[in-house]
């Protein structure tokens, strides 16, 4: 493997087990209340074998300063962590698709790595740093990775190795490749980093791969930004077709879309700094402070689930509690239907 990526060990933890669903033909027996910790299944489809946390473009600034002046970026990172607290589900895995700092500053990557890693060590789950066109690959790996940085990197971060890197959660393979370009805001990839991809593909991993990079290989209606897309797509769609990418996670346009890649299913996360207006002049570019969300992704063994969530608090206007699920669990498949699903 090139020295410029790194392959982290394996993280493994039990994933939640569904409760036996009745086979095809077969009759299903009335519901008995269901023991403490039992997963019951209501509907088609057993529960999520991972749950992913897609978040992106946090933009932090030096001592929390406000990004261009107004925009308090670190509350917004601090209320979308509180809210998965909340969920009250363990994530497996964290993934930030870049423009972690807006200036690459090391206090930058110092505190939003304090934030982050203390909810993740208490969830125990694993996080997942991919490089973005703001940040700067030596203070990336010194500071946010803690990973040695020569002084000539430092000193030369256009000769600076790209930051790309693999790990295993649970079966699932998470990999970040670094689409950054030193001193421009465009994405590429070099003949070496598509090599080195297309050997961690070669062999498929158990619960199949999620492939993570700043720089999405999709379409965007704003003219601006096709300035500063991945360049050369064709390429990385050669390596990865056909291969076992369930998904692919990006960044960069800070609003969330979605869209296919060479037959993958590609999701953006919008950025949690602040997002692009789709709704102002097509000629234009304007960004705004709303609409900031996360991304839960819950895999499947068929397929990968994408659920946008905005960040703050609001206002309540239905609520169910784990009360009136715990009684819907205990009925009978028709029960459930005839208690919760007929019209009154």
């Amino acid at each position: 493997m090139p020295s410029d990526q790194h392959t982290e060990q394996p993280t493994e933890r039990p994933s939640p087990k569904p409760s036996q669903a009745p086979q095809p033909g077969q009759a299903q027996q009335p519901s008995q209340a269901p023991q403490p910790g039992q997963t019951v299944q209501l509907g088609q489809h057993p529960v999520a074998t991972h749950l992913v946390v897609h978040l992106s473009d946090t933009h932090f600034l030096a001592e929390a300063a406000p990004l261009y002046g107004s925009l308090d970026t670190d509350s917004t990172v601090i209320c979308a962590l509180r809210q998965i607290e909340r969920l009250g589900l363990v994530p497996d895995v964290l993934v930030f698709t870049g423009d972690i700092a807006d200036r690459g500053q090391s206090d930058a990557y110092r505190r939003i790595r304090g934030l982050v890693e203390t909810a993740a060590t208490r969830w125990g789950s694993a996080v997942v740093w991919v490089m973005g066109n703001h940040d700067d690959r030596a203070a990336f790996r010194a500071d946010l990775l803690g990973q040695p940085v020569t002084r000539e990197a430092a000193l030369n971060p256009v000769n600076t190795p790209p930051v790309d890197s693999v790990i295993t959660v649970n079966g699932l393979r998470l990999i970040a490749l670094d689409t950054s370009v030193p001193g421009y805001h465009h994405g590429e990839l070099t003949d070496a980093q598509l090599d080195w991809l297309a050997e961690e593909l070669r062999e498929p991993a158990a619960h199949g791969t999620i492939l993570a990079l700043h720089h999405p290989p999709i379409a965007t209606p704003i003219g601006l930004m096709t300035v500063l897309e991945l360049r050369e797509q064709h390429r990385l769609a050669r390596v990865v077709a056909g291969r076992d990418i369930r998904s692919i996670l990006g960044g960069h346009l800070h609003y969330s879309t979605h869209g296919l890649f060479a037959g993958i299913p590609v999701s953006v996360a919008a950025a949690t700094c602040y997002t692009m207006d789709l709704t102002a002049p097509h000629r234009e570019l304007t960004g705004v402070n709303g609409g900031q969300s996360l991304n839960l992704v819950y895999v499947y063994d068929g397929q990968l689930v994408h659920s946008q969530v905005p960040i703050g608090d609001f206002t309540a206007v239905s609520h169910f509690d784990d009360g009136f699920l715990a009684r819907i669990e205990a009925l009978s498949p028709a029960g459930r239907l005839d208690a919760f699903s007929r019209q009154r």
